[in-house]
């Protein structure tokens, strides 16, 4: 609706300030601790930094105060409360330290609580940890996962020497709790005082405890008839405890449909879906079922379809969802005796296969069988439950959910709650992304898909994948699987830059340069392109050698060191000489940027020595993959209005599938309306120039697009065969470690584009021209490595690699017209060369 306002759940996150005084915590000591404990998944450690930084920052004294920096900070959240009295009355818990933290479904929210928990305790702020959850089943999953992250004897190693509690015990509350101890307990024991000993434990002592809630939606939409939950928050505030630290978790943070008013940080289910971590979702929009009959018909050919054709490495289970226990138990007698005449199989036999789930007395048992449905012996291969008693489920083989009437499936808690029951992806098919499928009624399909789309937050999204040209632009690629094993390096300290190599590291130069320039009229909005030719200022060799031995005498006068004597005039300009021709130059010529190179390299001395932790490669295992195999990716059209951009040309509007044709054809319009910039859409005029198997090509930022700007134009586009923009994740990804501090870590990255002329593959990793880290270097070394190490495996094909930033986009265009790519360095990549010789 025009005239209703919609509220982006993102928009409404509290920001944690980045200020924070080192004296009174320092994260950077833990950053091994969550290396080990949360591996790639970066966004779990990013979680764990914010909430110290919100915890234990000093900026903060309880959640109140973080919020009145955000309204007046944030118009958004002035629109959505219209006052800061209104957003106050939103914060469940606001005269505490108190936060929410919103991770979907199967993103491992254990993980984060279990290193909040640890940092805290390791920072000696509180003495023990109170760790509430709404079940018996979800009780039991976090004690076991926290007791197998407690044997873990690599974390405990990794916090710091200086905390003061290092082996906490993992207990419930039929035990006292003391010092040290992490207690996990579901809510319902802190009220049955003859077995738990919250009470006596922790009376006077709730500002030296940390709360941790889990699957906190359930404290603030709390069920009808469960007093327990109902008196959750009213424990948390109990002046008895006066607890301070209360962090609660959650992958569906509604009351109702309106998000939390105080979550901190959100990994979103989209995030989670487009990250390939969870199933993704197919869901009905359109249905005819004229009787209960032929609904299960359909369902049940879903059903079969996922068992003999989809997925037939695992027993695939189908959920339905019912509003209350009654409609749950006639939906269970329903689909028996459907299955009983499908089949042709006795009642019995059919029952075997069907699992009633809710909290009736009569069904409580059943609770526990949840454990074993997944296993291909046990018979049970469908599943009735009641929507509000999902959480705590760690089912994997869910491949069709059935919300049964609308009032399962009426609001974003209870979408998001009975989503995350089918989402989690079975180990069959890691890897891979199966699909969950939800079959609602026709009746409603409307409204469904309405839920659904808010809670993926689905905006437009245009598509970018292969599809079928004239000419083929499709081709392989060499990979390596490697079989590692991590081992730590010490590099000793060095007195001065290191030489041995006999040469600097340089980037590619030329005396001119021809830049092309786009203008666009205004009024007519045509554009035209001028091109310039850029002269650089040149020195030569000599004159740089006498610089640099010239600033040693005046060094050595100062200093009483030798450097002149160690370093002649003579040795200085052989190896001057020798880093040009590296770089490819016969002449004598300087430009500007590499003579500031060489004097910083002449300049360094006294590096320290360091530790570092590298994989050794064990064996080396060669395989291909093709441009043809690469996934879809999407841009949402809300990026359009800001930096993103499209390229396309005539086969886009052709070729693919109808609902992006039809996209396209609506963006071309609204940039032809002035709805969005002036780069946001660009079009190829000649097919032949766009030499990509793809429909259209995504830029997400400017740097992206001013490359492929120059890859589409008809001078540059001429020499090349083919190329591809890669994905962010998925398709060809390179490993690699560095150093952040003095804590070793690892990732991997993408490299951005790939580029065929003839039998030479050029590789290509975008970066701004202000990208110059540690991180960075290491990307660029590994890299290298790595592609080396593939010319020497396979000979079919040449791999060349290339950090590039917008400062040596025309200078690489121009080698690539001269074929002079072979040996192109860019300067960024001299410049991370020379960021720090110590081995990282």
């Amino acid at each position: 609706m025009l005239n209703k306002k919609i509220f982006k759940n993102q928009d409404l996150i509290l920001k944690v300030s980045p200020n924070i005084d080192p004296e009174k915590f320092n994260i950077n000591k833990y950053e091994a601790f969550l290396d080990a404990l949360c591996g790639e998944r970066e966004y779990q450690k990013e979680v764990v930094r914010v909430t110290m930084r919100y915890l234990l920052g000093g900026q903060y004294n309880n959640l109140k105060e973080l919020a009145e920096e955000n309204y007046h900070q944030n118009p958004v959240l002035q629109e959505r409360y219209g006052s800061l009295e209104d957003f106050y009355k939103h914060l469940q818990l606001p005269d505490k330290l108190s936060c929410t933290i919103d991770l979907a479904t199967a993103t491992g929210k254990s993980y984060v609580l279990y290193g909040i928990a640890r940092i805290m305790l390791a920072e000696g702020v509180i003495d023990q940890v109170l760790v509430l959850c709404p079940s018996n089943t979800i009780e039991t999953g976090l004690t076991q996962k926290f007791r197998s992250l407690s044997a873990d004897g690599t974390l405990k190693d990794l916090l710091p020497d200086s905390a003061e509690i290092l082996n906490p015990r993992i207990i419930n509350a039929t035990q006292t709790i003391g010092k040290g101890d992490i207690c996990i307990e579901n809510i319902h024991a802190t009220y049955e005082r003859t077995k738990s000993a919250v009470e006596d434990s922790l009376i006077g002592k709730g500002e030296r405890t940390l709360v941790l809630n889990d699957e906190v939606h359930h404290m603030a939409n709390p069920p009808a008839r469960d007093e327990a939950i109902k008196k959750w928050k009213e424990f948390l505030l109990d002046p008895r405890y006066n607890f301070r630290y209360i962090v609660g978790d959650s992958g569906t943070c509604y009351i109702g449909n309106d998000y939390f008013a105080d979550v901190i940080y959100r990994f979103s289910l989209r995030d989670s879906i487009e990250n390939r971590f969870v199933k993704t979702i197919d869901y009905i929009a359109e249905d005819i079922s004229h009787s209960k009959e032929e609904k299960f018909q359909k369902i049940y050919d879903n059903h079969t379809e996922n068992k003999t054709v989809k997925y037939r490495l695992i027993k695939p289970l189908t959920i339905l969802v019912t509003k209350n226990i009654s409609a749950c138990k006639r939906l269970t007698e329903d689909l028996i005796e459907f299955i009983v005449e499908k089949e042709d199989v006795s009642t019995e036999a059919a029952s075997n296969k069907v699992l009633i789930v809710t909290s009736a007395n009569e069904h409580k048992d059943n609770i526990a069988k949840l454990k074993n449905v997944d296993d291909r012996n046990n018979p049970i291969e469908w599943i009735t439950s009641v929507s509000m008693l999902s959480e705590g489920w760690d089912v994997q083989n869910v491949c069709q959910i059935v919300p049964h009437e609308e009032r399962a499936f009426n609001s974003k808690l209870l979408i998001a709650q009975v989503l995350g029951r089918g989402l989690r992806i079975p180990p069959e098919y890691k890897g891979e992304q199966p699909v969950v499928t939800v079959f609602n009624h026709d009746r409603w399909s409307s409204s469904i898909k309405h839920l659904v789309n808010e809670v993926l937050e689905i905006e437009k999204r245009i598509r970018s994948y292969v599809i079928l040209k004239d000419k083929e632009y499709n081709f392989k690629l060499h990979h390596i699987k490697y079989d590692k094993k991590p081992e730590v390096i010490e590099t000793p300290m060095v007195s001065e830059y290191d030489f041995s190599k006999g040469f600097i590291y340089l980037s590619s130069q030329a005396p001119q340069i021809e830049e092309e320039t786009i203008y666009e009229r205004v009024v007519t909005e045509k554009r035209h392109a001028k091109r310039t030719l850029i002269e650089f200022t040149m020195y030569t060799t000599e004159d740089v050698a006498q610089v640099v031995h010239s600033r040693y005498k005046s060094w050595d006068m100062d200093e009483g060191t030798s450097y002149a004597r160690d370093y002649p005039f003579d040795k200085i300009l052989v190896i001057v000489k020798n880093s040009l021709r590296k770089i490819g130059e016969k002449g004598n010529l300087i430009s500007q940027e590499n003579r500031q190179k060489i004097l910083q390299a002449f300049g360094v001395v006294k590096r320290k020595g360091s530790k570092s932790l590298r994989y050794k490669i064990e064996s080396e295992n060669l395989f291909v993959v093709n441009t043809a195999d690469i996934k879809k990716n999407s841009l949402g059209l809300g990026t359009l209005r800001r930096e993103s951009s499209i390229f396309y040309d005539d086969y886009s509007s052709i070729n693919g599938e109808d609902d992006d044709k039809k996209l396209l054809k609506e963006i071309i319009g609204m940039f032809g309306d002035g709805q969005l910039h002036s780069a946001s859409l660009i079009k190829v005029g000649n097919t032949f120039n766009f030499k990509t198997p793809l429909n259209i090509v995504l830029a997400s930022h400017k740097p992206e697009r001013d490359f492929i700007r120059r890859l589409v134009s008809e001078e540059n586009a001429k020499k090349i065969d083919a190329w591809i923009k890669s994905l962010d994740i998925g398709f060809y990804s390179v490993d690699y470690s560095w150093r952040k501090g003095e804590h070793p870590k690892q990732g991997s990255f993408n490299p951005d584009f790939f580029i065929k002329i003839r039998r030479d593959i050029l590789v290509v990793e975008i970066k701004a021209d202000t990208d110059i880290s540690s991180e960075n270097k290491a990307k660029l070394r590994y890299a290298r490595q790595h592609f080396d190490r593939l010319n020497e495996l396979q000979s079919e094909h040449k791999y060349y690699f290339n950090f590039l930033s917008p400062s040596s986009y025309d200078l690489f265009f121009q080698n690539l017209r001269e074929g002079k790519y072979k040996t192109f360095k860019s300067n960024i990549e001299a410049r991370l060369d020379d960021l720090d010789r110590a081995r990282l």
